[in-house]
């Protein structure tokens, strides 16, 4: 029994004098189909989906752990059914009403000073839409009026003259406003002949040209808005155009309207 000691003990000491003169000794391992060399001195894993992975450090230390929990799954592409797509659209159609900016705008026959909100749309935000409540003192009468406006902007190009400001050297639309109150109608009344005015007092139609200057403010800065325009407008209203055209004697400052106001880019 010794000497079998004995004899086993100078063999292991054989075999790890011949390892050190070798150098590490590589080993191949297999896990289910795969087969992979690892080196004795370094550390690998194997990866397959469902299965194991392996790791060997040193000579000695296994230790496995699932696939799955090391790295995710790979995702998997989601097929939408006709009710997902339909959801979808429902939001964008929602998502377009949201308002993308506000208006201040001083006369422009539609008050002394009009508030309100409107909408950007077209391939370069080139369309504008607005709704505008505007207030009138009641000066002589007997108590202040409110208006409604409701505004098309058109801008065909704009320029961008650098340091964050930019001009649409021209702007043009129509709006059509009204006045909220008794005194003010629509169709003529009874108390009248018929045609004896011919139009309406309560609704008016406008035509308009001007120009603007945005700056644009830095990302760094902005609070409420991320731009600020500054516009002008001359304006016109079809009652005007009629007066002008069957009354020879009136002049520009008769029948046309200056107005300025600012607007805030909110979108």
């Amino acid at each position: 029994m010794n000497w079998l000691n004995t004899k086993y003990i100078l063999w292991t000491g054989v075999l790890s004098i011949l390892l050190s003169i070798s150098g590490p000794v590589s080993a191949t391992y297999r896990t289910d189909t795969i087969i992979n060399t690892y080196k004795a001195d370094s550390l690998r894993f194997i990866i397959k989906a469902d299965s194991i992975i392996a790791f060997q450090a040193g000579d000695s230390l296994f230790t496995i752990i699932k696939a799955d929990s090391v790295l995710p799954a790979a995702s998997k592409k989601v097929k939408h059914t006709r009710y997902d797509k339909r959801v979808h659209r429902f939001r964008r159609n929602w998502e377009r009403i949201i308002p993308t900016h506000s208006k201040i705008q001083f006369a422009g026959n539609m008050g002394l000073l009009s508030f309100g909100t409107g909408w950007d749309y077209g391939k370069h935000n080139q369309w504008e839409t607005d709704l505008l409540l505007g207030f009138i003192p009641k000066y002589s009468s007997k108590k202040a009026k409110i208006t409604m406006t409701l505004k098309q902007n058109y801008m065909p190009w704009s320029i961008n003259i650098g340091k964050g400001f930019s001009t649409e050297p021209l702007t043009c639309g129509l709006y059509m406003n009204t006045v909220f109150g008794d005194q003010f109608w629509v169709n003529e009344p009874e108390r009248y002949p018929k045609g004896y005015y011919g139009f309406s007092s309560k609704v008016r139609f406008h035509i308009f040209m001007g120009q603007r200057l945005t700056y644009d403010i830095d990302p760094q800065r902005r609070f409420l808005a991320k731009s600020v325009t500054f516009f002008y407008e001359i304006s016109t209203c079809d009652l005007y155009v009629v007066s002008a055209t069957t009354n020879s004697y009136l002049r520009p400052r008769d029948y046309l309207s200056l107005s300025f106001g600012l607007k805030f880019q909110w979108l």
